[in-house]
């Protein structure tokens, strides 16, 4: 019976061994080390898992910079200078970017724009836009239940009780977060150096608009036209007025057009 039981031992201790010895060269072949980049990369970026990038966190966006799959100027949030130590760190040269920030386009309040009817349901745009298109009497404008505010890491973004939110540009880092909450599409980004730009994204004309809202653009070109501004600073596209940010070097130039807008749908910075 005792030399059973060491014989029993011996097996299940030899094949301890044995297995033990098998894990160990796995463990050694089949390791992967760590990019020691990985770790330069998340040290220089923010930490706050925003999301902004386009990757659920700081740590997968370092990941993916040190596999090459995403550029060093996704950190949108971290602007230059995290910018400049990424592109250190990854060897690499990058063109200087001009920061943007977030632009809300859209006037119509509860005052200037009338409702369509009582909403009752989840306080948010997205769920009120689902129930025939919204309560806004605009087909096209802010319905105020504060998606951006939500979405919004740095608590740039205040909803007023006249129903729109503010962009707090002392806050805002452009990530674009509440550009992609907005079911209406009707914040943007926009380069710091703009100092001016549209308060509106109705297509509308004339009647239509006038029949919902106060202050919406109603197509009349009037700022479009050369007499007012000149060299095509401001061309028409589907019924708004587009700027041509890239071409304005002063940015007076615009100054008749705002002006001169019946509806004061220009909005100075």
């Amino acid at each position: 019976m005792g030399n059973q039981l060491l014989v029993s031992l011996s097996t299940m201790g030899g094949l301890g061994l044995i297995l033990s010895i098998g894990l160990a060269i796995a463990n050694k072949k089949l390791n992967v080390e760590e990019d020691p980049r990985i770790k330069e990369i998340v040290s220089v970026l923010p930490g706050i898992n925003c999301g902004a990038c386009g990757f659920p966190s700081c740590q997968v966006y370092a990941e993916k910079v040190a596999q090459g799959k995403a550029g060093v100027d996704c950190c949108v949030v971290g602007g230059e200078d995290v910018l400049s130590k990424l592109a250190a760190i990854m060897k690499v040269q990058v063109e200087d970017k001009e920061s943007r920030v977030a632009a809300v386009c859209c006037q119509g309040d509860n005052r200037e724009c009338k409702k369509r009817f009582r909403y009752q349901g989840v306080l948010t745009c997205r769920a009120a836009n689902m129930i025939d298109g919204g309560d806004k009497a605009c087909v096209y404008g802010c319905l105020g239940y504060g998606d951006c505010v939500r979405v919004c890491p740095f608590a740039a973004i205040e909803l007023y009780d006249n129903g729109l939110p503010v962009v707090n540009e002392q806050r805002c880092t452009g990530c674009g977060l509440c550009v992609e909450a907005c079911p209406r599409n009707i914040i943007s980004l926009i380069p710091m150096s703009q100092k001016v730009y549209l308060g509106c994204v109705s297509r509308d004309k004339l009647k239509a608009v006038k029949e919902v809202c106060s202050i919406g653009c109603f197509a009349c070109t009037l700022c479009a036209s050369p007499k007012v501004t000149p060299d095509a600073l401001i061309v028409m596209q589907d019924n708004l007025p587009v700027i041509n940010v890239k071409d304005i070097k002063d940015w007076k130039v615009l100054d008749q057009a705002v002006d001169r807008c019946p509806a004061k749908c220009y909005v100075p910075r």
